[in-house]
């Protein structure tokens, strides 16, 4: 009994805060419950209706193309830049530690403390990149941000680029650590040059980790919610209303609890889907 005192709490948490939301969302996928029956517990079996609903409206499609846009420029930017910081700290020079350590201040702080930063920096009357753009001689370009459906999806990716970096950084320095630095010393006597050795021995050697990146950057910025929810509200016109949001609107602005389940199931699969491919093509890769 004693072997099992110690997970237990683990185990408990994973049950209450994650099995069972999962499966109670399933369940509720298949009901028509809404704002009169949900409490009640008498919502109807409605079998796929929910899921077709949520698949044949109208404004589905547009609402992928903005998850899919923000989370590909998004996860680009992120794992660019990280990866670039990541090379750039993974060398010997004064206050290093101090300097990575500071840029881990945005992943560490709440998404919404991010978020609401981000908001007052791009706030068309008074936000510090329309102050900065006039600083710098080009106050034409001066706009609010946020509330322009041309600039206002930008901005969001802007804000989540900076909040994901650092994850990405983190990775990919501690794979960089983990390189056996004979090899570059053998490629260094063969006469490589630097840009030749991170085309033929770190590329290829980080490929694994930088795949490992992208899958969890990109799982966790398909889902990401707080920062748009905050920044934009899914506005303006729903430009930047992504699944996420568009799961919340339904669930918490239209009352159609059954047909926000099955949207988060369908946010939920997406992600999954990706995942079983990556590792089903990593088996394949050691089994070779």
């Amino acid at each position: 009994m004693g072997r099992y005192a110690f997970p237990a709490p683990a185990l408990i948490y994973l049950l209450v805060f994650m099995v069972y939301p999962i499966l109670y969302t399933f369940y509720l996928s298949f009901r028509g419950a809404n704002a009169v029956n949900f409490l009640s517990g008498t919502a109807p079996f409605v079998g796929l209706d929910n899921y077709r609903a949520v698949l044949s409206s109208p404004t589905f499609v547009r609402t992928l193309v903005i998850t899919l846009t923000f989370t590909i420029c998004s996860l680009a930017f992120q794992h660019v830049i990280g990866f670039a910081l990541a090379l750039f700290f993974n060398r010997e020079f004064p206050f290093v530690r101090l300097f990575r350590a500071l840029l881990l201040l945005g992943w560490m702080l709440p998404a919404v403390v991010n978020a609401s930063l981000w908001r007052w920096m791009f706030s068309g009357s008074f936000g510090v990149v329309n102050s900065l753009l006039e600083t710098v001689g080009l106050g034409g370009l001066q706009h609010d941000w946020l509330t322009d459906p041309n600039t206002a999806l930008g901005a969001v990716i802007v804000a989540d680029v900076w909040v994901g970096i650092p994850f990405h950084m983190l990775l990919l320095h501690a794979g960089l650590q983990s390189l056996p630095g004979s090899v570059y010393e053998a490629a260094r006597i063969d006469g490589a040059s630097a840009w030749r050795q991170f085309t033929s021995i770190t590329v290829p050697l980080m490929r694994p980790i930088m795949f490992t990146a992208l899958l969890l950057g990109f799982v966790q910025t398909f889902k990401s919610f707080d920062i748009i929810y905050v920044m934009t509200g899914g506005g303006p016109a729903g430009a930047t209303t992504v699944l996420p949001v568009s799961v919340y609107n339904l669930s918490f602005d239209y009352f159609q609890f059954g047909q926000g389940a099955a949207a988060a199931n369908i946010l939920l699969v997406i992600p999954l889907l990706l995942s079983i491919v990556y590792l089903w093509n990593r088996r394949r890769e050691d089994a070779a």
